[in-house]
C-alpha cells in the first residue's frame, strides 16, 4: 500500500530521508533539502548582497550539487550574488583531467565563469610527479596542502569576496574523528567552523553551505535531479588516512543515523584549555598566503621537492630541520673534497 508524503502535499512518498527518517515525495525532498541549505546560509550569515562568490568546483557530487543549489537559491531568494567557478587541476592522469570536463559542463549549464589553475602552473609540479618522488605514502598531505593554498591563490586572482566549498556533514564528522585520533587540538575545534578567515585578517573567507547536509542525501539529490557529476575515486585515495575514519563513521551511521550530526555538534562545543598552546593564523613571509607557521606548510613541502628532500615537510618540524642540516653538511663535505682535488 502506498505511503503518503509526510509533508501533506497529497502525493505518495517516494523515499525515506537518511537524515530525518521522513518519508517524502521527490518534489518535497528537493524543497526540504534546498530549504535546509538556505536556512544554514541565512542563520550563519554566510554571504552579503553584491558579493562575488567562487564555488570550489571539482566535478564531484558535492561541488556539483553546491553549484546547482547556489544557483537555484540565488535566484529564488534574490541573494544578489555573482557566482563563479574555481577549479584546481592537481595533475592526476585519468582522474582530474576527466573531472574537469564535468566542471566545464557545469559552467555551460549554469552560465558561471570558470577559472582553472594547475599545480604545474603554480608550483612547477604535478601530483603524478610528486607521487613518483615520494611513493604512495603521504601523497594526500602534499595534495591537500597545495590544494588549499591553490584555492587561496585562485580566489585572489579572481578577486572574489568569498570561497564556497562542498564540505558536507560526513566530511566534517570524519575530520573531527581524525583530529581526535591524532590528538590535533589546533584543528579539532576549527574544523567544525562553518566560516573561516575574514577580510579583516587580510584573508579571503571560506564557507561551507553543505555543512549540515548528509552525503547520502547529496547523492540522492544529484541522482534524482539528473545532475552531471564525476564519481570516480582519486587513484591515490585508497591509501588515505581519512578512509579509515570514513569506514568507522559509516558503521556508526548504520546503527545510529544521527551519529554524524552528534559528532559535529560535539566538535562545535569542544573547548580547549587556555594553557594549551594554539597556533596563530597569520601570513607566510615567503608566499604571502594564510598560514599558522613560518614558512607555511606549502612552502616547506615545495622546498623539499625542489631540493630533492621530498619528505622534508612530513612529520615534526625538528625532523625536517635535521634533514636540511644533513643535506647542507653533505654538500659542504662534497665541496671540500672537490676543493682538495685541485
Amino acid at each position: 500500500m502506498p505511503i503518503a508524503c509526510r509533508s501533506g502535499c497529497g502525493r505518495n512518498a517516494f523515499m525515506r530521508r537518511p537524515k530525518t527518517g521522513d518519508v517524502l515525495c521527490k518534489d518535497c525532498f528537493f524543497l526540504a533539502f534546498e530549504t535546509e541549505i538556505h536556512n544554514t546560509i541565512q542563520q550563519e550569515h554566510l554571504f552579503n548582497p553584491g558579493e562575488k562568490v567562487a564555488i570550489a568546483a571539482s566535478g564531484g557530487k558535492d561541488s556539483t550539487v553546491l553549484a546547482h543549489v547556489m544557483n537555484v537559491l540565488n535566484k529564488r531568494y534574490n541573494y544578489g550574488l555573482d557566482l563563479v567557478l574555481l577549479s584546481i587541476d592537481e595533475g592526476i592522469t585519468g582522474y582530474r583531467d576527466d573531472s574537469l570536463k564535468t566542471v566545464a559542463q557545469n559552467r555551460d549549464d549554469y552560465g558561471m565563469p570558470l577559472r582553472v589553475l594547475s599545480y604545474q602552473e603554480l608550483y612547477g609540479w604535478t601530483m603524478d610527479r610528486i607521487v613518483a618522488e615520494i611513493g604512495r605514502s603521504n601523497n594526500c598531505t602534499f595534495c591537500g596542502v597545495f590544494r588549499r593554498q591553490a584555492l587561496d591563490r585562485g580566489a585572489r586572482l579572481m578577486e572574489v569576496d568569498c570561497v564556497a566549498t562542498g564540505h558536507n556533514a560526513d566530511d566534517i564528522a570524519e575530520t573531527v574523528i581524525m583530529n581526535i585520533l591524532r590528538g590535533d587540538t589546533a584543528r579539532l575545534r576549527r574544523c567544525c567552523d562553518i566560516k573561516t578567515g575574514s577580510k579583516d585578517a587580510d584573508t579571503i573567507p571560506r564557507v561551507k553551505p553543505l555543512k549540515y547536509s548528509y552525503e547520502k542525501e547529496i547523492v540522492m539529490y544529484a541522482h534524482f535531479k539528473k545532475l552531471v557529476y564525476f564519481s570516480t575515486e582519486c587513484v591515490f585515495a585508497p591509501n588515505a588516512y581519512r578512509g579509515h575514519a570514513r569506514a568507522f563513521l559509516k558503521d556508526l551511521e548504520k546503527v545510529r543515523p544521527s551519529a554524524i550530526m552528534d559528532i559535529i555538534h560535539a566538535g562545535e562545543q569542544l573547548q580547549i584549555k587556555g594553557t594549551v598552546k594554539k597556533p596563530v593564523r597569520g601570513v607566510c613571509g615567503r608566499c604571502g598566503f594564510v598560514s599558522s607557521q613560518q614558512p607555511c606548510k606549502a612552502c616547506v613541502l615545495l622546498e623539499g621537492l625542489n631540493r630533492g628532500l621530498p619528505k622534508l615537510g612530513i612529520g615534526k618540524k625538528s625532523k625536517g630541520d635535521r634533514m636540511v642540516a644533513l643535506q647542507e653538511q653533505q654538500l659542504r663535505e662534497k665541496a671540500h673534497l672537490v676543493k682538495n682535488d685541485f
